[in-house]
C-alpha cells in the first residue's frame, strides 16, 4: 500500500502546502477588492464555499482518513467523494478565480497572460482547453475518469504506487472542476448549458455513478486484490461486506449534490426567468463572461 503512515496520524504534507498557498493567495486577493456593501452578504457566503471546498480537500487527503483508506475500500470511497462531489462544487461555486489571481505580482501575470493566450507554442494548450471545457467533453472527462480509475487493475496499481494514487486524486478534483462549471454559475466563467440542458447533464453523471456503485455492490467475490488480501479490517469487516459499504458511500453520500443540484436547476428552470435562456445562450463552452 501507498503509506506507511498509521491510520491516526495526519500526514501533513503537499496538499496541505498547497491548500494553504491558495487560501492565502484568496485571502490577499479579498483584501485588495472593494466591494459595495449590498454584495456583502454573497461575498461572504462565496468565501464560505471557497474554504470549505479547501477543507473538504484536506480531510480527503491529509487527514486520518488517507492512511486510513490504505487499510478500508469504504474509507477510500469517501476520499472519492469529497473530491468529486463536494470540493468541485463549493470552490466552483466560490468562483475564485480572479480572487487568486489578483494578489500575483503584475510582472509575472501578465509574462504569464502572454505565454498563455498570446505566444504560438501555447496554442496546443489553449485548444485543448477549449475542447475540455466544452459540457460535453467535461461530461465525458468525468465520467470516463471516474469509471476508468475504478477497473481493478488501474485501481490496484493506485494502492501500490503513490504516484499514480496521486494522479487519481489530481484528475478527480481537475474532472470535478471541469463538470460542476458547467453547472454552477462561475464568474467571469458561464455555464455553456441552459437550465434544462444543466438538469439532464446532472441526471446523465448521477446514472453513471449509480451504475458503478451496482457493479460493486454485486459482484460476488471483492475486485480489488490489496483490499482483499489484507489479513485484517478495521471493524473486523471482510473483504466483500467492505465492498459493499464502498459501494453505498457512493451511491448514497456521493449522490447528496447531484441531488441538490437537480432539485435547484429544475427549478430554476420551471422558473419564469428561465424562458429564452437556452435561445439567448447556445450550447457551448464554459466561456469567460463580457467584462
Amino acid at each position: 500500500m501507498p503509506s506507511p503512515t498509521s491510520a491516526g496520524a495526519w500526514p501533513l504534507g503537499l496538499p496541505f502546502a498547497s491548500v494553504v498557498v491558495v487560501a492565502l493567495l484568496y485571502f490577499l486577493g479579498g483584501r485588495q477588492r472593494v466591494s459595495p456593501r449590498r454584495g456583502d452578504v454573497e461575498s461572504r457566503a462565496r468565501a464560505a464555499a471557497f474554504y470549505a471546498g479547501l477543507a473538504s480537500i484536506l480531510v480527503a487527503l491529509d487527514s486520518p482518513l488517507d492512511p486510513l483508506a490504505d487499510r478500508l475500500f469504504a474509507a477510500h470511497m469517501t476520499q472519492h467523494v469529497l473530491l468529486l462531489t463536494v470540493a468541485p462544487p463549493l470552490i466552483v461555486l466560490a468562483a475564485p478565480w480572479n480572487r487568486i489571481w489578483q494578489p500575483l505580482p503584475l510582472g509575472f501575470r501578465r509574462t504569464l497572460a502572454k505565454a498563455v493566450v498570446r505566444h504560438p507554442a501555447g496554442r496546443p494548450l489553449r485548444l485543448a482547453a477549449r475542447l475540455a471545457a466544452r459540457p460535453l467533453s467535461a461530461w465525458l472527462l468525468f465520467d470516463a475518469n471516474l469509471v476508468v480509475w475504478h477497473v481493478p487493475a488501474l485501481y490496484d496499481a493506485t494502492l501500490r504506487d503513490q504516484a499514480i494514487h496521486d494522479l487519481e486524486h489530481a484528475l478527480f478534483l481537475f474532472t470535478g472542476l471541469l463538470f460542476w462549471a458547467q453547472i454552477v454559475e462561475s464568474p467571469p466563467l458561464r455555464a455553456g448549458l441552459g437550465w434544462l440542458g444543466r438538469v439532464a447533464y446532472t441526471t446523465g453523471a448521477i446514472v453513471v455513478g449509480w451504475v458503478l456503485a451496482i457493479v460493486l455492490a454485486l459482484a460476488p467475490t471483492p475486485l480489488y486484490e490489496p483490499y482483499a488480501s489484507l489479513a485484517h479490517r478495521p471493524g473486523g469487516l471482510s473483504a466483500l461486506a467492505d465492498q459493499q459499504i464502498a459501494a453505498g458511500v457512493m451511491w448514497v453520500p456521493g449522490s447528496i449534490a447531484y441531488t441538490i443540484a437537480f432539485i435547484v436547476l429544475f427549478y430554476r428552470w420551471l422558473g419564469p426567468e428561465s424562458h429564452g435562456l437556452a435561445r439567448r445562450r447556445p450550447a457551448g463552452v464554459a466561456r469567460v463572461a463580457e467584462p
